[in-house]
């Protein structure tokens, strides 16, 4: 049975807001659902920040640099797990997923594209047990027909601007992990899913990871994580 994990973010109720226009609750929420049932909330992402506040943590995000907190609720009750950077160099950043009690739930490597022979962004995932799967964003054919259709970009954000949906076009962005030829992971841009075809996989890696994949969206999307509030 597949597992899906998918990241949204609600609407700011006037409720949620406490002095000074701060959010009360955390807005970003985590859903899983392994087919038996609707999608239920189990964890609420937030930037960690470090001294220095939001200026800080957008300094260093500019590097690939990331730290979230999933909290089991919107009230911050207690931790499910924790993302941080354990090494950011080169266009390749590693970060680690922590369990509540600072266990090591595994690893995650993001790659940028155009490092070293690589033309695609690189995702790897790595969970003690399970082999190393690895993902590249988009497929090459579908990234050639965005790269002859960029002179029209300007045209065609203008449309989606009139257009009024708020959709603009952006390029492709489907990762599908595989491990000796085995799909383990898939994320689908529409609906911004994550499915989890490995039985054994832990769900907060997977939770962790959409978090990481939709705080990397292109310069036309719209990161979660790089609020300035």
């Amino acid at each position: 049975m597949t597992a899906v994990v998918t990241m949204r973010t609600p609407p700011v109720r006037l409720r949620d807001r406490e002095g000074g226009g701060l959010p009360a609750c955390v807005r970003d929420v985590v859903e899983f659902t392994d087919g038996s049932g609707p999608p239920r909330p189990v964890a609420y992402v937030e930037r960690e920040l470090p001294p220095g506040g939001i200026p800080a943590y957008l300094a260093a995000r500019a590097g690939g640099t990331r730290s979230f907190v999933l909290w089991a609720d919107e009230r911050r009750g207690s931790r499910v797990a924790t993302v941080v950077t354990e090494s950011a160099r080169g266009g390749v950043t590693t970060f680690q997923v922590l369990g509540a009690h600072g266990e090591v739930i595994g690893t995650l490597v993001h790659k940028k594209a155009f490092r070293g022979w690589g033309v695609r962004t690189r995702w790897t995932v790595r969970q003690p047990g399970l082999p190393e799967a690895v993902g590249y964003k988009g497929r090459i054919f579908w990234w050639l027909v965005w790269w002859l259709l960029s002179p029209l970009l300007p045209v065609l954000l203008v449309a989606a601007l009139f257009e009024g949906s708020g959709d603009l076009p952006r390029g492709p962005r489907r990762v599908m992990w595989r491990a000796s030829g085995r799909l383990l992971l898939e994320f689908k841009a529409f609906g911004d899913k994550l499915r989890l075809y490995a039985p054994g996989l832990d769900w907060r890696l997977g939770a962790a990871l959409v978090a990481l994949i939709r705080s990397f969206d292109g310069w036309l999307g719209t990161p979660w994580d790089a609020r300035k509030v």
